[in-house]
């Protein structure tokens, strides 16, 4: 086992917050932190490879891991089943190696009350105000007025739910965030659940103190 444990890092927010630039950076920081692949039961569209982009099911099989608990969270979005198998996760935070989730507040709640939960840290990044959010939408020149419209729509249900996460960040300057993403990320590495061999030392220490007393 490694010296640390590794953290289920769950990045939230609405579309246009900067959660996959942030999450971009953050792997650039640290190319040991690794995207959680996620199952589904959708056909895989042209170019997608199995185990890089996901890990493509049948309905039966995903529903079978569900059951049996190798999904740490799944929902069904648009006739096709979506979620993230636990037995890669595990081997990972049991190698000290950080998984990266890029999922919605319902997604990191699953999480959080699954059988790894103590190992999770939750983020949430929060827009500067709506007009921004919407200018940022804008800009990007990606998406219809329509689409736009309803990602909007969609952004308030998604910001109430702010209050669930270990940490709340207000994106207005890139680079600060970033900063500030970097500094909980390293923190939270420390915590006690997050070091198996800190036990044993205080052990040893104890044993120390009893051979000198």
């Amino acid at each position: 086992m490694s010296d640390r444990r590794g953290l289920l890092i769950i990045l939230s927010s609405p579309s246009g917050a900067g959660k996959s630039t942030l999450a971009r950076r953050l792997r650039d920081w640290d190319p040991t932190i690794r995207f959680s692949v996620s199952a589904t039961t959708r056909k895989p569209r042209a170019g997608e490879a199995e185990g890089k982009d996901y890990h493509f099911l049948s309905e039966d099989e995903f529903k079978r891991q569900v059951a049996a608990g190798e999904m740490l969270e799944h929902a069904h979005v648009f006739g096709n089943f979506y979620g993230s198998p636990r037995g890669p996760v595990q081997a990972a935070i049991d190698a000290g190696r950080d998984v990266l989730f890029d999922i919605d507040w319902q997604g990191a709640q699953q999480i959080r009350n699954s059988a790894l939960g103590q190992h999770t840290l939750s983020i949430f990044l929060l827009p500067p105000s709506i007009p921004e959010l919407r200018r940022r939408l804008e800009s990007r020149g990606q998406d219809s007025a329509e689409v736009i419209a309803k990602r909007m729509q969609k952004s308030w249900d998604e910001i109430s739910h702010w209050d669930g996460y270990d940490f709340v960040l207000v994106n207005d300057d890139l680079d600060e965030t970033e900063a500030r993403l970097k500094s909980i990320v390293t923190a939270t590495r420390l915590r006690r659940s997050q070091q198996p061999g800190l036990t044993e030392h205080v052990r040893k220490l104890q044993a120390e103190f009893e051979e000198q007393s």
